[in-house]
């Protein structure tokens, strides 16, 4: 193996990792915030948190330049419709009641409504400043590139 394919199987792998903590960071932050909001949680949203956060991690790190709007905005389209996917699954599919958002204003089968949508747009913001924090100060790969 030369010298630039074992750097490549570095880069890779580290980026593996890097994919799997911010996941496991995102997950974990998701259900504090549930749990701070509902005083419960339940395992699936540690799933679907690290889902959104690793998206919005991504999207941060391939358009950093992107304007905070566009960005708030596709944090709530991406989180919002991760949430129905997790609600239609663990809610409709399997039964398992996880939440029902059926008596709230404007929701859509009881998985999503648009004021949690609206939230998830505001906490965006703050995700995408971590989604930077993190890509810059812990996970730069400038020196191993060079």
């Amino acid at each position: 193996m030369t010298t630039l394919n074992f750097e490549v199987v570095i880069l890779n792998l580290l980026r593996k990792i890097e994919y799997l903590l911010v996941f496991l960071l995102g997950g974990s932050v998701y259900m504090l915030l549930e749990i701070s909001w509902r005083s419960y949680t339940h395992w699936s949203m540690g799933i679907c948190g690290g889902i959104c956060f690793l998206g919005i991690y991504i999207f941060q790190e391939k358009k950093p330049n992107c304007h905070f709007l566009l960005k708030c905005l596709f944090g709530s389209l991406f989180i919002t419709s991760n949430e129905f996917i997790t609600g239609f699954i663990v809610n409709i599919l399997l039964g398992w009641n996880v939440w029902d958002y059926s008596r709230l204003p404007l929701n859509l089968l009881g998985q999503i409504c648009l004021i949690y949508s609206l939230l998830w747009f505001l906490l965006s913001y703050p995700a995408f400043k971590i989604a930077s924090l993190i890509k810059s100060n812990i996970f730069s790969y400038g020196k191993l590139i060079e």
